[in-house]
């Protein structure tokens, strides 16, 4: 009898204790290194299941399940106010659960801001860079705007995700600012008309929208595409292999994002996502993953882990005049981003 009992006991609890020792990590590829996972294995005895996703999976995931399934998520820092507004998929973070002395405090302080729902706020930053063009400056050299992008003379040559990013950037090469019309939808609409209309007549120069970053490195590294719309990081991935490919921050400015850490509603084991935030914001991990990424870091002590090659990349494409005019996302207004996706929808459509 006492053994049934204890069999019982265990089939009730077992695995909820499992689950207790679990963390469940939606997250970007590359956001947790199979180096620092098995590190942080061994020092807290806590699973790490990481589910790879982007932006529009992890907020659809977590509403599908009103934010339940994670503990963890790592939305970009603009597009969380709006969603928490609506759906409630996440809880507050509570602070002082953070080493804030981890982090560059400047940058805690905007994601607090552009995080802040009903007086508290969802998120702390984990990494950060920008949206550009990645070219191959020996057979595109003048490619250092937006408008290369729908530029006839890199026809069949050029690849864009159908995201947020190509539309913004297009805007501002259109003579629209449009972070600036968040607050018009009127006017946000009418850019976006244009940006459309531009993006159909353009259709037949592109090669491809790119959906998986090692696909777009790909086709730029076999000579398909000579112009893209990537992030910095690809860009410097590609030129250590080849130094004509680089990435360029646009003449109109460079896209900025702060990728972050939140912690979903219905999270079952929150403490083990405070444990890793701290763990990943610790100088010497935040180094190897700035290193291996080629990804900045919220981390204020990361700089003396970090690979003098990376440093050397930052340096080449972001001088100070540079770094100046990039165009930080703020919080999406959740209307506007829905237009966004009927544009994209119909742009994909179109013939």
């Amino acid at each position: 009898m006492k053994r049934i009992v204890l069999m019982v006991v265990f089939l009730m609890f077992g695995s909820s204790l499992a689950m207790a020792d679990t963390l469940q990590l939606l997250t970007w590829k590359g956001y947790a290194p199979k180096e620092l996972v098995d590190k942080f294995e061994a020092e807290t005895g806590v699973k790490v299941e990481v589910t790879y996703s982007n932006n529009e999976e992890m907020i659809a995931k977590l509403r599908a399940t009103r934010g339940a399934g994670f503990d963890l998520a790592q939305p970009s820092q603009d597009r969380i106010s709006s969603v928490q507004e609506e759906f409630g998929i996440y809880q507050p973070i509570d602070y002082s659960k953070i080493e804030e002395g981890l982090f560059i405090p400047s940058m805690l302080e905007a994601v607090k801001k552009n995080t802040l729902v009903g007086g508290k706020s969802y998120a702390v930053p984990f990494c950060w860079g920008t949206s550009g063009l990645v070219v191959n400056t020996a057979q595109a050299s003048g490619a250092t705007s937006w408008k290369a992008l729908i530029d006839p003379q890199y026809k069949g040559r050029i690849s864009y995700r159908l995201k947020r990013p190509a539309l913004i950037g297009l805007g501002f090469a259109l003579g629209y600012d449009p972070f600036a019309l968040y607050g018009d939808e009127k006017a946000y609409a009418e850019m976006l008309s244009k940006i459309e209309a531009e993006l159909i007549k353009a259709k037949p120069l592109v090669k491809n929208y790119w959906a998986n970053g090692d696909q777009l490195l790909e086709s730029v590294r076999s000579g398909e595409v000579t112009v893209a719309e990537a992030w910095d990081n690809g860009g410097w991935k590609l030129h250590e292999d080849n130094k004509d490919i680089d990435f360029v921050a646009p003449s109109e400015g460079a896209l900025g994002w702060i990728d972050t850490f939140t912690i979903p509603a219905k999270a079952k084991n929150v403490e083990a996502a405070y444990k890793w935030i701290n763990f990943m914001l610790k100088p010497e991990n935040s180094g190897y993953f700035t290193s291996a990424e080629k990804t900045p870091t919220a981390s204020k002590g990361a700089g003396p882990f970090i690979d003098p090659a990376f440093q050397a990349n930052f340096d080449r494409s972001f001088p100070q005049a540079t770094i100046d005019n990039i165009k930080w996302y703020p919080p999406v207004p959740a209307n506007l981003e829905a237009m966004e996706g009927k544009v994209l929808d119909k742009v994909k459509a179109s013939n």
